[in-house]
């Protein structure tokens, strides 16, 4: 056991975040994302919802501060502009950890698939809100 860390936080998960290198990319995508297709390793916090997931997640995991959007959103198919409460969440969440706001891009789904081909590994959660799908890439410390 270790302390001070929230328990979304498995050794598995913490080993995955720990190996990745600067400029690598994590996914934290919904219930509906098809994450295993991949072939990279998932995660599976199907308990949490983006709130959750990405409180534990943002503190431990650095975002890149080289970049001008180091998270990535799937659009909402015909509504590209629509941005929906977990992405509201993953945004406040992801300025406190960093302490400034954090641009979030957005892609088009198919696009996103490609660009999800470059996730390290899925961190696969609950959330019931569709198109909560996001590409995180990881920063320096």
């Amino acid at each position: 056991m270790l302390k001070n860390l929230d328990t979304l936080l498995t050794g598995s998960l913490l080993k995955i975040l720990d190996e990745m290198g600067h400029g690598d990319v994590l996914g934290l995508v919904d219930r509906n994302f098809p994450a295993y297709r991949y072939g990279a390793p998932v995660i599976d916090l199907r308990g949490a919802d983006t709130d959750a997931a990405a409180r534990a997640l943002l503190q431990v995991f650095p975002l890149d501060g080289f970049v001008e959007s180091p998270v990535q959103r799937m659009e909402i198919d015909g509504e590209p502009e629509t941005v929906t409460d977990a992405t509201r969440a993953l945004a406040g969440i992801a300025a406190e950890a960093e302490g400034s706001e954090i641009t979030i891009a957005s892609l088009e789904r198919f696009d996103f698939y490609e660009q999800a081909k470059a996730a390290v590994a899925f961190v696969h959660t609950g959330e019931t809100i569709p198109y909560s799908c996001y590409l995180l890439r990881k920063g320096v410390v």
